[in-house]
């Protein structure tokens, strides 16, 4: 349940002030479409454009048959959030998470049923947005992942609730190493509802839009490609994650993979190695955490992590992740604490405590 590929993508970007023409909003035959257009940069979302979806879509709640959502150019439906700004303006990637993570709440329990056509990288806030709607088509250019560990955040968006409900450890995996789905592998873990070809993605938006709401499910059943036959790249795979990840900390699974000693092993342990030791511990937690929450609860307790990790709270592993990454782009970010033994256990645990008033998620 695995791509081959083992190497982290690391696809986040260099981001600009955001415009009007950032988010497009229209309306046909009662349909609500919503256009992420920012092609040059994985249409990546800024903090208004977070709040100007969030508005929209409790306007269109009881307006419009259905909600349509889809990314501008042929690379990305949406790449994450706009991650320097969130470093450059705390106020503003605050902001960003907060619509978001509020966005993400509402399509959980939308009224009407929310389309998301995630024709290309769909990562982060891109993907913590889709799969909470009612139907996620991916093509064979879909790449989903959720690669926070190595700019030392957190694996967020709504991800600690949906992460842990996939098969064996298989979400936990996801979370620690980033490591990607492509294709009708995004189907098979159900983070995708449905497959196309990408060239057929312009036609099926066309049929949506002329259908009705009641009729959305045999538009995809005629349109969209059965994909049972085809198998997992991984599924030989998980014994071996399933056992590895069973540890109950990082330490742990760092021990089993060593003991395990496979060349697949040797590669997740390299792909760890790089990760901050602070947002792997982090990480691991919250993933536990969800597995047993609803939705809400792990929004809002994902929302007191990232405000941790924005203010610094125990690490500025968070902007030292993004100086490596994106702006200097040495790829050898200096993250403190510098290994697993140094991070303290009660700091990570005081992270998942309730923030000062007037700071918490409110949804």
């Amino acid at each position: 349940m695995f791509s081959s590929k083992y190497r982290t993508p690391l696809i986040f970007r260099t981001f600009s002030s955001a415009s009007s023409n950032d988010i497009l909003f229209e309306v046909k035959n009662n349909i609500g479409i919503i256009t992420l257009n920012r092609p040059r940069v994985l249409n990546s979302l800024t903090a208004s454009m977070a709040s100007a979806m969030y508005s929209k879509l409790k306007e269109w709640e009881n307006e419009r048959s259905f909600i349509i959502v889809k990314g501008s150019g042929d690379k990305a439906f949406c790449a994450g959030g706009d991650i320097i700004s969130i470093t450059k303006n705390k106020f503003e990637g605050l902001s960003l998470f907060s619509k978001q993570y509020s966005s993400n709440y509402l399509i959980s329990k939308y009224k009407i049923p929310f389309v998301s056509l995630c024709d290309g990288i769909t990562m982060g806030v891109g993907a913590g947005f889709s799969i909470q709607g009612t139907y996620r088509i991916a093509t064979e250019r879909t790449i989903f992942a959720m690669p926070e560990t190595r700019i030392g955040l957190l694996t967020e968006s709504g991800s600690s609730y949906f992460l842990p409900r996939m098969e064996g450890k298989l979400g936990l995996f996801l979370g620690l190493t980033g490591h990607k789905l492509e294709g009708i592998d995004v189907l098979k873990v159900g983070v995708a509802t449905h497959f196309l070809p990408s060239d057929k993605i312009a036609d099926l938006f066309d049929r949506l839009v002329e259908t009705e709401a009641d009729s959305i499910e045999d538009v995809l059943k005629k349109t969209t490609i059965d994909v049972g036959n085809k198998e997992f790249s991984l599924n030989s795979k998980m014994d071996l994650i399933n056992s590895c990840f069973e540890g109950e900390s990082v330490e742990d699974i760092i021990e089993l993979l060593q003991t395990e000693g496979s060349p697949w092993s040797r590669r997740v342990l390299d792909i760890l190695s790089r990760a901050s030791p602070t947002s792997l511990k982090i990480s691991k937690k919250v993933i536990d955490f969800g597995a047993s929450r609803d939705l809400r609860d792990c929004l809002v307790t994902e929302f007191r992590l990232v405000w941790n990790a924005v203010q610094c709270s125990i690490t500025s592993d968070f902007y030292e992740g993004v100086r490596a990454v994106l702006i200097d782009k040495d790829n050898n970010p200096k993250w403190s604490p510098r290994c697993l033994e140094e991070v303290d256990d009660a700091k990570v645990s005081k992270c998942f405590s309730p923030l000062p008033p007037g700071e918490e998620l409110d949804i």
